[in-house]
């Protein structure tokens, strides 16, 4: 389901807004600036674009560091949501581009991705 979502969002990103997803870490700069693009949307709207774009996210990660999706808790809370697990590290993809979409370039997700290789990819030559 994840990843036929990160395909739908390849399609968005290239019909809607110009942008090219492959798949690569280089393209997150390219899903960052198609969420700075988006308006602020109605509630209803943001559960879909966080599944949306979130996926893509995560198939990123999945991708560039030979993760896999669960359901886990998130942190601090009682509910499950869409985990990308790398070795033990439990990522949160639809979280932060929640958190993207609700608080703004605060949230960047080239900056978060930056962040997150630095801290996989040394384990990655191991």
């Amino acid at each position: 389901m994840m990843a036929a979502y990160a395909q739908q969002a390849v399609d968005t990103a290239s019909k809607a807004y110009g942008r090219t997803l492959d798949f690569s870490g280089g393209s997150v700069a390219a899903l960052e600036e198609v969420l700075a693009a988006l308006t602020p949307s109605e509630p209803e709207n943001e559960e879909y674009l966080t599944r949306l774009w979130g996926s893509y996210l995560g198939e990123v990660m999945v991708r560039e560091f030979g993760g896999e999706w669960t359901m886990s808790l998130y942190p601090g809370s009682e509910f499950s949501v869409p985990t990308v697990v790398v070795r033990g590290s439990r990522l949160y993809p639809l979280m932060k581009v929640f958190r993207r979409l609700t608080l703004g370039e605060d949230e960047n997700l080239a900056n978060f991705y930056r962040l997150v290789r630095q801290r996989l990819e040394p384990a990655k030559l191991q």
